[in-house]
């Protein structure tokens, strides 16, 4: 009797197949500041990391943050773009982390 029934218990379970976790609505969830999506940086200076943005992206979202004209985009050894822009008028060394945070140099 045992064994039947521990015979029906385990093929019920394979049948209904595996139940998987979901994932709360995305509203729910808690921000990941690994990435700067907001348009606003979550560091004052530029995080190190392993940076997959290319040229034409690095540039594009330090246009983004509010500056033009920039050049001489090079990614250093920490994996930040760093080149020169202006803003307001004055020529400034700027820097694009991982993150996506735009700054200033200081």
């Amino acid at each position: 009797m045992k064994k039947t029934f521990l015979l029906l218990l385990t093929a019920a379970s394979l049948l209904a197949g595996p139940s998987f976790a979901q994932n709360p609505p995305a509203t729910d969830r808690p921000n990941n500041n690994a990435v700067n999506s907001s348009g606003q940086n979550n560091s004052s200076k530029p995080v190190e990391g392993a940076n997959s943005f290319t040229e034409g992206q690095a540039k594009s979202k330090i246009e983004d943050a509010g500056y033009s004209n920039v050049t001489s985009l090079k990614k250093d050894d920490n994996g930040v773009w760093r080149g020169k822009a202006s803003k307001g008028g004055a020529s400034t060394n700027v820097s694009l982390d991982f993150q996506g945070n735009v700054n200033a140099a200081k």
